[in-house]
């Protein structure tokens, strides 16, 4: 096949093929896909609803936990309508142009969410640490201007892998192993070198993520130190229970997310298929986990909720 640069893409296109080594089973795969991305924007279409309503959850913490909502069914919006294309129309052609949208956004929203996290856990430190200068340090002025803060950092992360893309040259198949746009499933592809591609996606992960995960430690190695310094057991308890549900969607975001940004570097002798799904996994399954865990962790969402459950 001759050469064909990304640049080309109004006469290009890549082909999904969806789960590889399971495509006879694509049509009961998407049955737990229909239903996690279905919950996940019930749930929190009714956490955008409860938050935007009550002005009593017009807070910080709120604020962060609708941004984080908003990324991650972002994520899931743009991957589920296009796998279940593929698993129930066998619709599996996708545009150059098309396929590099869908690759960075999600890239985008992926460091967006992690920096939110990150953001989150610094809440929780001025919440603890400093609770009378809570409303000074953090106004919904400045949560607002820090979301801004954390999109342009991500989008200026990742606006130059397509560029690097666009440099490779592709000789070889067309066809992705995968159900949505990779970058490294895309660069597989090149018959050129993908060293820089390679480099600058363990940059991102290691530096980007890094950085954010270690911020993020050192918020609550701090909410620690202040919350042993508290004679009160019950103080304790109430100041580490204002952690917990941020601490539990950290660790199931963090796993997932690592897994699906390194699992073409730990991958041999996986089954293709299951390193897939389990990636795969990161974008459907938060959606639908993050508003309950923080719906069952957190006693003022919860009573807003459920009264306007009871009400339907």
């Amino acid at each position: 096949m001759a050469a064909f640069n990304l640049s080309d893409y109004d006469h290009s296109s890549f082909i999904l093929t969806g789960i590889p080594g399971l495509e006879t089973a694509h049509s009961w795969i998407s049955i737990p896909f229909s239903i996690f991305y279905i919950l996940g924007l019930l749930l929190t279409s009714m956490v955008l609803f409860v938050v935007g309503k009550e002005e009593t959850l017009h807070e910080p913490k709120y604020l962060l936990l609708c941004m984080l909502e908003l990324t991650e069914i972002s994520a899931s919006a743009a991957i589920v309508p296009k796998a279940l294309c593929i698993f129930w129309f066998n619709l599996k052609v996708i545009t150059v142009g098309g396929c590099l949208t869908q690759m960075c956004f999600l890239q985008v929203v992926s460091v967006t969410q992690s920096a939110i996290l990150m953001t989150m856990a610094f809440d929780h430190y001025v919440a603890i640490c400093n609770p009378l200068r809570y409303a000074t340090i953090l106004p919904n002025a400045r949560i607002a201007k820090l979301g801004l803060v954390c999109l342009v950092r991500a989008v200026l992360f990742i606006l130059p892998l397509p560029l690097l893309l666009s440099r490779l040259p592709f000789c070889a198949s067309r066809i992705i192993p995968h159900m949505y746009c990779d970058h490294m499933a895309v660069a597989k592809m090149s018959c050129g070198d993908i060293t820089v591609n390679r480099i600058y996606i363990l940059f991102i992960v290691f530096i980007v993520f890094g950085f954010d995960t270690t911020l993020t430690a050192v918020s609550y190695g701090l909410i620690i130190r202040a919350v042993l310094r508290i004679p009160s057991k019950e103080a304790h308890q109430k100041a580490l229970n204002t952690c917990t549900a941020h601490i539990s969607v950290l660790l199931i975001s963090s796993t997932l997310a690592l897994f699906s940004h390194l699992k073409h570097w730990f991958s041999q002798g996986i089954t293709p298929y299951v390193h897939l799904i389990l990636s795969s996994l990161y974008f459907l399954l938060l959606p639908m986990l993050n508003p309950i865990i923080y719906g069952i962790k957190t006693k003022e969402l919860r009573a807003k909720m459920c009264k306007y459950i009871c009400r339907m």
